[in-house]
C-alpha cells in the first residue's frame, strides 16, 4: 500500500521533532549541559508534534496540530534567543537583573537562594555564532513549513 505524500510528510516532520528532542537530551545527559527553564519549554512542542506525526497516520488534521505546535516551539526558542543576546529580558525564574540596589539584605538572600542554578540568559554552547535555543528556533520553524505542506497537501 502506498503511503500519501501528506503522512509521508507529517511523519518525516515528527521524526524531526524526535531528532532534536533526542538532541536536547545528548547534550544534557551525555555532553553534561543542564537546561534552564526556557530550554524545557522548548521540549514540550516537540512531544506534541510527535504525537500529531503518530496521529497524522490516522487523520491528516493532526498535521494542523504538528503545524502549530513548531510554530509555537519555534516561537519559544527564538524568545530563547533573544533573551540569551539581552534584546528583552527573560522570565524571572531563571534570568537576573542588575537592580539590586532597591532591595533589603534579606530580600538579596532571599532572591539568592530562590535563584535556578541554570540561568536563561548565558550561552552555554554555540555553533557558528548561533546559541542551541537559535538552532533550535529555526531547525523548529524548518519542520513547521514541512507540517504546513503536510496539511495544505491532504
Amino acid at each position: 500500500m502506498k503511503m500519501k505524500m501528506s503522512k509521508r510528510l507529517s511523519l518525516i516532520a515528527a521524526f524531526g521533532s524526535l531528532a532534536l528532542l533526542l538532541g536536547a537530551f545528548f547534550f544534557q545527559y551525555v555532553l553534561g549541559l543542564a537546561p534552564c527553564a526556557l530550554c524545557i519549554w522548548q521540549r514540550w512542542p516537540h512531544v506534541l508534534a510527535i504525537v500529531a506525526g503518530a496521529g497524522s497516520v490516522i487523520s491528516p488534521w493532526f498535521s494542523l496540530v504538528g503545524l502549530g505546535a513548531t510554530l509555537w516551539g519555534s516561537g519559544v526558542a527564538l524568545y530563547h534567543s533573544g533573551v540569551e543576546q539581552n534584546w528583552w529580558e527573560g522570565p524571572t525564574t531563571c534570568t537576573t537583573t542588575n537592580d539590586i540596589g532597591s532591595l533589603t539584605v534579606d530580600e538579596l538572600f532571599a532572591q539568592i537562594e530562590a535563584a535556578p542554578l541554570i540561568r536563561c540568559d548565558e550561552i552555554p554552547w554555540d555553533f557558528l555564532g548561533l546559541s542551541m535555543a537559535s538552532w533550535n528556533g529555526i531547525l523548529t520553524f524548518g519542520l513547521a513549513i514541512i507540517w504546513a505542506v503536510a496539511f495544505f497537501r491532504r
